[in-house]
């Protein structure tokens, strides 16, 4: 495998079958420090698998892996030096699920509120209000996502201005994920972000709606905590996401060759891809070299 430069790592793993490929990758450079594919990820195999890249990495300055509970206390042992970067994507995913669970409290109340239609006319006025949850209901399962959205167009903040009109719960749960998205603003310290995590943990939206208990569980949660390291450290990565994109050649070449399915193509079309890596630099420069030699064989390839 090729020697890690940056001193970070994403580390995360990807399943394929019944096969789960553990990848150990530089972010800043884009490659494959150590990988190893299992049929079962345990803590044990977790541990092996860091030890290794210890040996060929050395001193790491900082981790960043899912939120998944095989990583804390495994990377405390093997690298103590280094920060541990929960992913930030899967942070803020659990929270808009939860925001979206209470969303959907809120839709089911409204159903059981709603009487069924009766045969025949209704009278002038009769069902009006239940009409108006009936309406309100549908609009907020349609417009669900205006709770989650980081960023909000000027209609969309008059629809939700509208939608939220004497109803507080749904005002403080948009409010809330505000506050929440302002957690990782890159232009404050993780200090600061930690102050404001606690004053979100002391709101008093909390106390006065039982239905947010949940969206104040994942708020209480340690991960949040680790989340919010990249902002202490700019070149370490706030996501895993370094894992999918160099994983991303592997999974292509599968949609056309299915035969790439099994622990021995998968192991050897790995180390294909990390070999033309490796030579990728070598072969640019050989590229550019035939072009200042032969200049018209590459134009007319172009044309």
């Amino acid at each position: 495998m090729q020697k890690q430069a940056s001193g970070y790592l994403a580390v995360d793993e990807i399943y394929d079958g019944p096969f789960a490929i553990v990848y150990a990758v530089d972010p800043k450079a884009q490659i494959v420090v150590w990988y190893r594919i299992l049929e079962e990820v345990t803590k044990e195999e977790v541990r092996n698998f860091l030890i290794q890249t210890r040996f060929l990495v050395g001193s790491v300055k900082g981790i960043t892996t899912d939120g998944s509970p095989l990583y804390p206390d495994v990377i405390q042992k093997i690298h103590p030096k280094a920060r541990h970067q929960i992913c930030r994507f899967h942070c803020l995913m659990d929270l808009n699920k939860a925001v979206l669970k209470v969303l959907t409290g809120i839709r089911r109340d409204l159903a059981q509120k709603v009487k069924k239609l009766r045969r025949g006319r209704p009278k002038p006025g009769h069902g009006a209000k239940d009409d108006v949850n009936r309406t309100l209901r549908t609009e907020l399962f349609d417009r669900r996502t205006l709770w989650v959205k980081k960023h909000l167009t000027p209609r969309e903040h008059r629809i939700l201005r509208r939608l939220c009109r004497k109803r507080p719960l749904l005002r403080d749960l948009r409010t809330l994920v505000d506050l929440i998205y302002d957690l990782f603003d890159r232009r404050c310290r993780r200090e600061t972000a930690l102050r404001k995590l606690n004053r979100l943990r002391s709101l008093r939206a909390f106390e006065q709606h039982e239905a947010l208990s949940g969206v104040l569980k994942k708020i209480r949660s340690k991960n949040l905590e680790q989340a919010l390291w990249f902002l202490d450290d700019k070149l370490l990565e706030s996501t895993s996401n370094a894992v999918e994109r160099r994983n991303r050649r592997h999974r292509k070449f599968q949609k056309t060759v299915y035969r790439v399915r099994t622990k021995r193509a998968i192991d050897g079309r790995i180390k294909h891809d990390c070999l033309r890596d490796k030579k990728a630099k070598s072969r640019q420069m050989a590229l550019d070299h035939a072009k200042r030699l032969f200049p018209a064989t590459f134009r007319r390839a172009i044309c």
